[in-house]
């Protein structure tokens, strides 16, 4: 996977930029675009909430510091989780086919011989 899948924020919405809603939290909007954002705070309770507690958090250095340290653990769980999923997979080779259908039938030979007695 890229990088930029794994990005929380690349496609976190849709009808607001996350450059504009950094520029909101620290106050370096116009009053035209900081109406535009409270408009649509007042459409999306979820995203007021969203806001609000990004403004709690502190600074958008704090943000983006915890939003990079986020995608790193995204980043190493999905390592960890590829390669659990890697370990578990059965090895892939004609040696493994070859063992199965002889010890199947030998079992069938068995059987044979067993019930013939």
């Amino acid at each position: 996977m890229s990088g930029n899948l794994l990005d929380i924020l690349s496609e976190s919405n849709k009808d607001i930029d996350n450059q504009k809603l950094m520029d909101y939290i620290s106050g370096r909007l116009s009053a035209e675009a900081r109406h535009e954002v409270e408009t649509w705070m007042i459409d999306n309770p979820f995203f007021s909430d969203s806001v609000e507690g990004l403004q709690e958090a502190g600074g958008e250095k704090r943000v983006q510091s915890s939003v990079d340290q986020i995608n790193r653990q995204l980043v190493k769980y999905l390592e960890q989780k590829k390669r659990r999923k890697s370990k578990r997979k059965l090895p892939d080779t004609p040696w493994t086919y070859i063992a199965v259908i002889v010890i199947l039938l030998l079992a069938v030979l068995v059987y044979l011989v067993v019930s013939r007695l």
